[in-house]
């Protein structure tokens, strides 16, 4: 198997690294990974990850519950009750940021389709893009999308689309830098780019330290903070103009990582932190387990 080796930090190019903590992949395998962290810019990543091309099997469950239908299980059922909700949210943030209630949207990421299916039955022209070929089937049978290969992303046109979207993407790709360039010239002058990921200095990530559900490995190579988030647009010509918290995030992932701990009751004490993370979030947003951020080109 190839190892991704990351020798140069991607977001200040610096090489001094240390060693922040080992994380276990309890999802799939139960192998350990290593978090370093840049001692220059403070940007957090996971090394020695199998490249892209190989890191198919580490994905390989039933229970990927963001390629799942299934609502078997307590946690599922809310996992899918908060879907619903969510969907509604992100059209409304859409419509505010972009002042469209219709246009050319790509979704990236997409997995078995719900959201590109929301906003088309709202009126929007829909491209969507995502990995597996699993979860492409699903939204064609079941939605009758015609989802994209990520190969694909290289070759759309120069300004295509008013909205690109990426729901807990951003922190999977390995080509990082390449991907904000191509974001950068796919999207519209005044179009906005809109990026949800976890945030590993969130309330619930430092109550867990190293077991935190959201470190993910190795699926999860790239961990950005409010800061590194912004400090990547700007690398590429972007302007951060909105921050949102995701207070739902807290309560999922804090379940998860109950069970992770085998604790004894998982759903209920996961609740107990879900709810003192949200009520960190209400005076300081930037602890919320995960962040939706809204760019907009520089306009030069």
């Amino acid at each position: 198997m190839n190892i991704l080796n990351i020798d140069k930090c991607p977001l200040c190019g610096k090489s001094a690294f240390h060693k922040e903590m080992t994380c276990k992949d309890h999802y799939a395998t139960g192998e350990t990974f290593d978090v370093y962290k840049c001692e220059s810019c403070g940007f957090l990543f996971t090394q020695g990850i199998p490249v892209e091309a190989e890191i198919g099997r580490y994905y390989e469950s039933p229970d990927y519950i963001s390629h799942s239908d299934t609502h078997h299980g307590l946690m599922n059922r809310v996992y899918h009750w908060v879907r619903r909700y969510m969907l509604a949210s992100k059209a409304r943030l859409i419509k505010h940021n972009s002042g469209l209630s219709r246009g050319r949207l790509l979704d990236i990421g997409t997995g078995t389709g719900y959201f590109p299916h929301f906003m088309k039955e709202k009126g929007w022209r829909v491209t969507a893009i995502e990995k597996s070929p699993q979860a492409r089937t699903f939204a064609q049978t079941h939605f009758g999308l015609e989802v994209d290969a990520p190969e694909k992303l290289a070759t759309y046109e120069d300004a295509s689309f008013d909205v690109i979207t990426l729901w807990h993407v951003m922190e999977h790709l390995e080509h990082l830098n390449e991907t904000w360039e191509t974001l950068s010239r796919i999207l519209q002058d005044r179009g906005i780019l809109v990026i949800a990921v976890p945030n590993p200095s969130s309330f619930d990530a430092r109550k867990y330290g190293a077991m935190w559900a959201a470190w993910d490995v190795p699926r999860h190579l790239w961990h950005f903070t409010p800061s590194a988030m912004q400090q990547f647009g700007a690398k590429h010509g972007f302007v951060l103009a909105e921050r949102h918290p995701m207070p739902f995030d807290a309560f999922y992932v804090s379940m998860l990582t109950e069970k992770y701990k085998q604790s004894r009751s998982p759903f209920f004490k996961g609740l107990l932190i879900g709810f003192e993370a949200w009520m960190a979030t209400l005076t300081r947003k930037e602890q919320s387990s995960s962040m939706i951020y809204v760019f907009r080109k520089k306009q030069l």
